[in-house]
């Protein structure tokens, strides 16, 4: 398709900023563009595909559903929304649970039902605390409560109720919090932020203090959710459990569907309180059933934890080769390389050139975020890559 860049220039939005090749195919840990170039794919479709590209567990729950049934419509439940539910409510914390389409859907979900459970219980407390780096989507709520500027500047007046304070600091949730919070809403592992790992007692901190204060803690695990950073959930490295957690991206291996997850005791809404057209979508939820079942029976998680061990101490090793890389950080399969200059629009670059794709997270930093299928072999093949980028950086 010779023409693809003009047709985009043609018909599409120009907002996103995009690679400059057009994939058409994709299998386990690579994809393939138009001219039939294969690429080390280390961005796994957005930290979504946990299984890689095309896995056929998925492609076969795909095929069988949709001779069956696709989609019904929020007035009924469905045989798959069932069994995808119960299944979620087994492996975490949560008693309740709710389709959406998407991260952000999810997460605005979860402050809806914050604001209801604060007008019930808390005497309208409203509120809801987020931090600086943060990433919780795009709608216009969502770009509210994510804290960062460059996301928020375009958009104002943004939404009332979301106060952003700096992440991993304790200190600063507590003289945010005021009578008007109802929940704090964080992410256990920041992505779009840089890969911002907090310390080991912030969050264990943050639950103490919600207790303290009655309100609710939202955990954001859109990224970090389904083995992503080397356990199911995020929560589940940080000693604690949250009272509402948002999931997406791994939740369908590559298919669009989201959820938020309650506790029994916040779980608030009545009917007519939310819903959704397309969430619970049979399709969906029977792809999304068959991608954790696989991911529960073949312990894709410990993979996760055990590959990126494996990757991070490549990385360390490059940190150590080239000075101007002045950070390695990451957990599981979810890692970023920080540079003490704005190179990343240029690795990035050279790292396509040379048939790999990287995010450049932030002008100094790139995240890498692959399918949690990828192997130790692959990873080789990245490290190759990497160092024949950095080689070439003048410094």
């Amino acid at each position: 398709m010779s023409n693809w860049q003009e047709m985009e220039k043609k018909y599409l939005f120009t907002n996103t900023v995009r690679w400059s090749i057009l994939p058409v195919k994709g299998k386990g840990s690579y994809l393939w563009d138009e001219n039939g170039t294969k690429y080390l794919d280390l961005v796994g479709g957005w930290a979504v595909c946990c299984l890689g590209h095309s896995h056929p567990v998925m492609t076969k729950a795909l095929s069988e559903q949709s001779k069956i049934l696709v989609q019904c419509g929020p007035q009924s439940c469905n045989i798959p929304q069932l069994h995808l539910a119960e299944l979620l409510v087994k492996i975490s914390c949560c008693n309740r649970v709710f389709f959406a389409n998407s991260g952000a859907e999810a997460n605005e979900g979860a402050v809806k039902l914050a604001r209801r459970y604060g007008k019930l219980k808390l005497n309208g407390a409203f509120t809801t605390i987020t931090a600086y780096n943060s990433f919780h989507g795009r709608t216009l709520a969502m770009t509210a409560a994510t804290g960062q500027a460059h996301y928020q500047d375009a958009y104002q007046p943004l939404p009332a109720g979301f106060i952003n304070v700096p992440f991993n600091d304790i200190e600063a949730i507590k003289n945010a919090t005021t009578k008007d919070t109802c929940a704090v809403m964080v992410e256990p592992v920041q992505g779009e932020g840089g890969v911002n790992i907090p310390d080991e007692s912030y969050l264990k901190a943050v639950r103490q203090w919600c207790d303290e204060k009655g309100i609710l803690l939202i955990l954001d695990e859109v990224q970090t959710g389904v083995g992503r950073i080397g356990t199911m959930f995020g929560y589940q490295q940080f000693g604690i459990e949250p009272d509402i957690m948002t999931l997406a991206k791994g939740l369908g291996g590559g298919i669009p569907i989201g959820a938020f997850l309650a506790k029994e005791k916040c779980a608030v809404f009545v009917p007519g309180d939310h819903g959704s057209t397309y969430g619970s979508n049979p399709l969906m939820c029977a792809t999304s059933l068959a991608v954790m079942e696989y991911v529960i029976k073949n312990d894709i998680p410990a993979k996760a934890q055990k590959t990126g061990l494996y990757l991070i101490d490549g990385l360390v090793k490059l940190k150590n080769k080239y000075p101007f890389i002045t950070d390695v950080r990451g957990r599981g399969l979810l890692a970023a390389i920080e540079f003490n200059k704005d190179i990343s629009q240029s690795v990035m670059a050279a790292c396509v050139e040379n048939g790999m794709m990287v995010n450049n997270v932030k002008p100094n930093a790139v995240r890498i975020m692959p399918p949690l299928t990828i192997s130790t072999k692959e990873i080789d093949e990245a490290l190759a890559v990497f160092d024949k980028v950095f080689a070439g950086v003048k410094v």
